[in-house]
């Protein structure tokens, strides 16, 4: 079996895949990719469906060896870059790792999440029928952890299969204010509040993680107290807690929560939310649910449509591509004597 060997990564990076269903009435968090949409790229890139698990950067690369074989892969997500044994790696492609070379994959420079998949997907026991690793439960991941330098990845067959593979759909990036829903308790905060809530900015807190982003600005006014009977959670919703300052729970987040939830993050605009860092400014806008479902069918329709976008991976012969490749075999000396004479 071909293995792909961990050199180095950073301390959060570990497997992620679309999330954990089916549990959550027993109180067991979903977990999965912060930005489902970067996966599944990398995945159609290799050659898998979109949800299958892959490597989730946060923050930092790493860089990974290939034993026993060679295997076709995909980073994406965030600007990450990719070379292998130094030579970078066009974006938006998939590419053949031999065996013994040395992947190196750079840090998330525009968000703070990237991936890297692996064709066939990962020979290894799901929990609960997904990989994805929650920290909290030490549930999924590679044996309940995240990854460290030292541990193999062992690769399915069909990651030894396959041509390198370029994606060519237009990439969907959305700006202005991430859009919500109001409630389902906004009752819960006063008219002054939903406005401020709306009408300002706010920005992401040092106290940012897979479980939720806690934000700072004006303080939302409660009408009702804040503590409720507690109910469920999805992701994107918006507590606000007894300090009047919001927090968007994420993918780790808790399965039930007692305080009132101002607004939920639609859908579509989860993962552009999920690559924010902390210092970065946020406003919101409340729309419709028509608004929301035609967002989440068209990024659901896009998504379905990337294998179609695919072409095998051509070399232009350019001067950049050619001072990139190594063209010399071997040199010999014009004026050293020959065995014929």
């Amino acid at each position: 079996m071909t293995d792909l060997i961990v050199n180095s990564c950073g301390p959060m990076t570990a497997l992620q895949d679309r999330g954990r269903f089916g549990y959550q009435r027993f109180g067991v968090s979903p977990s999965g990719a912060m930005d489902f949409r970067a996966l599944a790229m990398a995945n159609v890139l290799v050659g898998n469906t979109p949800e299958m698990a892959a490597v989730e950067f946060v923050n930092l690369g790493g860089a990974f060896t290939a034993e026993g074989g060679d295997l076709r892969l995909a980073v994406l997500g965030a600007g990450a870059s990719a070379s292998i044994d130094g030579t970078p790696v066009p974006p938006l492609t998939s590419f053949i790792l031999k065996e013994g070379q040395t992947l190196e994959v750079g840090h998330p420079r525009t968000g703070a999440f990237a991936y890297l998949a692996v064709a066939g997907g990962l020979a290894v026991e799901p929990q609960l029928g997904s990989l994805s690793f929650h920290l909290r439960s030490r549930l999924g991941g590679l044996k309940g952890a995240p990854l460290q330098a030292g541990n193999r990845l062992p690769c399915r067959p069909e990651a030894q299969g396959g041509e390198p593979m370029q994606l060519t759909a237009d990439i969907i990036e959305e700006t202005g204010p991430i859009r919500v829903m109001l409630g389902p308790q906004d009752d819960y905060l006063t008219d002054d509040a939903i406005r401020t809530f709306l009408e300002n900015e706010f920005t992401i807190s040092p106290q940012a993680d897979r479980m939720g982003f806690q934000l700072t600005g004006p303080k939302l006014e409660h009408a009702k107290g804040f503590n409720i009977v507690s109910d469920g959670i999805v992701h994107g919703h918006i507590q606000v807690p007894g300090s009047g300052q919001p927090i968007v729970l994420m993918r780790d987040r808790q399965t039930a929560g007692g305080y009132p939830k101002i607004a939920t993050v639609i859908s579509a605009d989860l993962p552009r939310f999920g690559q924010m860092r902390p210092g970065a400014g946020v406003r919101f806008q409340a729309v419709e649910r028509s608004e929301a479902v035609a967002a989440a069918r068209r990024l659901k329709d896009w998504i379905a449509d990337l294998p179609s976008k695919l072409v095998p991976v051509r070399f232009d012969l350019t001067t950049e591509h050619l001072l990139s490749r190594n063209l010399i075999g071997g040199t010999i000396d014009a004026l050293a004597p020959t065995a014929h004479e």
